[in-house]
């Protein structure tokens, strides 16, 4: 990998993780579309390197409203109360929203692993998205805050979370279409949808750290290239929250729909050609 593709797909991984356009979409279209062949140890570094300097830029957003959750959860637990403020019940709703994709990640292992190898399968994917970032407006009355979020919703948001393993169809959209439904606002909808991504990332991001430590011997070597892919995308990942939660504020995600149908019909065209 040379520094050019680590810094292209560092930004790719930085905006469309948190966009609602797919990042594992784009990181399996794009190489496939400028014939960049990347060798499997090499993807593999790059990949989880770029995956945690996203979860470090989603940490940095919300650290504020992270240490809120965590500290009014496990005072209230001690307490005998654990759901009598609305940080506390946060936190039990974000751990409820991360048991469908855990569940989904250990049973559906292999059949997410081979999707990943296919760029018809991504587009089809953006095609999923599209319907769902529609669907979501359509549906919702956009009424609630992050205060009015209860457990079916969690349930339906960790749900969409679990559909967003494939590759096409973006997290942060399905999950943001999932509370919207339930008649969230769109900011709502985001700042839950980034909070709950956090669990599942961590979870993900120390698996793949543990798998890169044993299974690659020479792994200081790989580093400084993808170093630079790393703090790319920490970078633009945290830029892409803070643009996001302002546009939705008043913009619609029919936008990003228009996008994901536009470039799912691509690459399903280029690829039945």
């Amino acid at each position: 990998m040379t520094i050019i593709q680590a810094i292209i797909l560092g930004i790719l991984q930085g905006l469309t993780e948190f966009l609602p356009i797919s990042s594992s979409g784009h990181l399996v279209i794009l190489p496939h579309f400028l014939n960049w062949e990347l060798p499997l140890k090499e993807a593999f570094i790059f990949d989880v390197l770029v995956q945690i300097g996203t979860l470090i830029a989603v940490i940095a957003y919300f650290w504020k409203d992270l240490i809120r959750i965590v500290d009014e959860f496990f005072k209230q637990l001690f307490k005998g109360t654990p759901f009598a403020t609305h940080e506390a019940r946060l936190g039990w709703l974000l751990i409820i929203a991360t048991i469908p994709a855990g569940l989904a990640g250990i049973l559906l292992k292999d059949l997410v692993e081979n999707a990943f190898s296919s760029p018809l399968f991504a587009g089809i994917g953006l095609l999923v998205t599209a319907i769902l970032l529609i669907l979501g407006e359509k549906i919702s009355q956009n009424l609630g805050d992050l205060q009015d979020i209860t457990l079916p919703t969690a349930l339906v948001m960790g749900i969409m979370q679990a559909l967003a393993l494939f590759p096409g169809v973006s997290r942060s959209g399905a999950t943001m279409s999932g509370g919207m439904a339930r008649n969230l606002k769109r900011v709502a909808a985001g700042r839950f949808s980034f909070l709950m991504s956090i669990p599942i990332m961590l979870a993900a991001g120390g698996l793949s750290t543990y798998e890169l430590i044993t299974e690659v011997p020479d792994l200081a070597s790989f580093l400084p290239t993808m170093a630079i892919g790393f703090i790319t995308s920490m970078v633009v990942g945290y830029i892409a929250i803070r643009w996001l939660l302002k546009f939705i504020t008043h913009h619609s995600l029919i936008y990003f729909a228009i996008y994901c149908i536009l470039l799912g019909g691509i690459t399903i065209l280029v690829q039945l050609l």
